[in-house]
């Protein structure tokens, strides 16, 4: 029926004697026909008014930090992002020259973009590309299958390979400006790959395996790398109170770095595997490395790790350790060339198979009362009670932290450092056995400021005191100790700025 006709229907219709006027007039059948005519009408009206007033209604996203837009048929869509500015200044320690890598240093650690949501059938999407410092990187980007009535969750893509709740929590949400060194040092990150997790309703027991390519979103083509991981958690809830126990492994087989380089024996390409540890000075605003293992033939590494947590009100503390074994080759290898390298990496045919450490422990308090958050075993976003706009002070949080990494071996000191066509041995040789590895301990303070959700500023004080490694000599030329046991330390005051959504 057009729009005319309905109009001119309901001009007669309200213009129009009752079927009780003209009933003189008119048949019982006519008075039925006519009412029968009146109820179709008003039903389309009532019919057409609905659609206009649904079609007219506004369209309005929940507010996450983000717009979230979704509808009943299980389409989601969020953007997300976060930019992390920070600013640092670290002491140069002893006799080490000075140079534009120590000192006062500022860099925008993270300037990320994406996207997340959900679509019909149990699929879900997220992904973020980092422009931080002028380069493009990506965090996660994968795909989900998460069914409604099931206790499992599939994920494809570029993903955390399951390796520690410091790890795999978000940087918007860790304690510290930066991870905990052991992290660092093993070069626990994102791999593509695929894993499939477990859940409990009630979110206290979780389990996960997955498994790995060596490498993440890049132009490799890196076949013969991978790691096959698990991480396990009980986590149960002691009424407003959380405890988390965890239990985690990797499997990395190293890739063959195939770079065409003349085995020592056959003058044929070598296809060796490295591997390399070490650390930065609890930041990334430096490029040295006061513990490092420099560059040693390996096949591949097995990393146990053990993890601990809970909140009480607002008080939260956490643990990890980490035993990374690595599996080297043997000495007979060198027959066949397989410790050939270029760029001035001798390798390093340790006496046996070398084992580095790693682990931290930490407390944290908030004194505006909040809670530190946790979901799905890694902390989450903590809830600020009283947002700095709406008259608060925000949330602040003081939190503390030891860690300890040890990169030290004589498995690595004692292996064979000398020219392998010579047979020789010079005094830097033995110098740079000595100063391979080193151990680390950080001594951290740090104060969070949350003024409001999805806002924060941090202040963090460093101790840094060093034994051993590849710096020793430089910083304490004049000391009688042996390179391995010559030990200083270096002060830092580091800052950070960030948003996120």
């Amino acid at each position: 029926m057009t729009t005319r006709r309905l109009l001119l229907a309901l001009l007669l219709a309200t213009a129009a004697p009752t079927p009780a006027a003209f009933a003189q007039d008119a048949s019982a059948e006519d008075v039925k026909s006519l009412r029968d005519e009146l109820a179709a009408l008003r039903k389309e009206v009532a019919d057409l008014k609905a659609k206009q007033d649904k079609v007219a209604a506004p369209v309005v996203p929940n507010w996450k930090g983000a717009p979230l837009l979704e509808d009943k048929s299980g389409w989601s869509f969020k953007p997300r992002g976060r930019m992390q500015y920070d600013a640092a200044f670290i002491d140069t320690p002893g006799a080490y020259a000075a140079n534009r890598n120590l000192g006062f240093n500022s860099r925008v650690r993270r300037l990320r973009l994406g996207a997340e949501g959900t679509m019909p059938g149990g699929f879900g999407y997220k992904f973020d590309v980092d422009f931080a410092n002028g380069a493009v990187g990506f965090g996660d980007a994968f795909l989900t299958y998460a069914p409604k009535s099931k206790a499992y969750q599939i994920k494809l893509g570029n993903q955390e390979t399951l390796n520690g709740l410091d790890q795999i929590t978000s940087s918007n949400n860790v304690s510290f400006i930066e991870r905990s060194q052991m992290h660092d040092a093993f070069s626990n990150t994102r791999r593509l790959g695929a894993s499939i997790g477990f859940a409990s309703k009630d979110d206290v027991l979780r389990g996960d395996i997955g498994l790995f390519t060596g490498h993440s979103i890049d132009s490799s083509f890196d076949n013969d790398g991978y790691i096959a991981a698990a991480r396990g958690i009980y986590a149960p809830k002691l009424g407003e109170n959380r405890l988390h126990l965890g239990a985690n492994i990797q499997h990395r087989e190293f890739q063959s770095n195939a770079g065409g380089v003349a085995s020592i024996s056959t003058g044929a390409p070598s296809t060796n595997q490295l591997a390399r540890y070490r650390a930065r000075p609890f930041l990334q605003t430096t490029d040295v490395r006061f513990v490092d293992t420099g560059a040693f033939a390996a096949k591949s590494d097995l990393i146990i790790g053990l993890e601990a947590g809970g909140t009480f009100g607002p008080l939260h503390f956490a643990s990890e350790a980490q035993w990374n074994t690595v599996k080297t080759y043997d000495a007979g290898d060198i027959v066949t060339g397989l410790n050939a390298f270029s760029g001035g990496n001798s390798a390093v045919v340790a006496t046996g198979n070398p084992t580095f450490f790693g682990t931290y422990g930490e407390v944290g308090y908030f004194l505006t009362g909040e809670t530190r958050a946790y979901k799905e075993g890694t902390w989450g976003r903590t809830k600020v009670l009283k947002p700095f706009n709406k008259g608060g002070w925000g949330a602040v949080q003081l939190v503390g932290r030891v860690d300890y990494l040890d990169l030290d071996t004589t498995k690595l000191k004692n292996g064979l450092t000398n020219n392998f066509a010579t047979g020789t041995t010079s005094l830097a040789a033995i110098n740079a056995r000595l100063g391979r590895g080193g151990t680390q301990t950080g001594y951290l303070v740090g104060l969070n400021w949350h003024p409001m959700d999805y806002v924060r500023f941090m202040v963090n004080y460093i101790r840094t005191d060093v034994e051993g490694g590849p710096l020793a000599a430089t910083v304490k030329p004049t000391s009688t100790a042996a390179i391995d046991q010559r030990g200083y330390s270096t002060d830092a005051v580091a800052v950070r700025a960030q948003v996120d959504f």
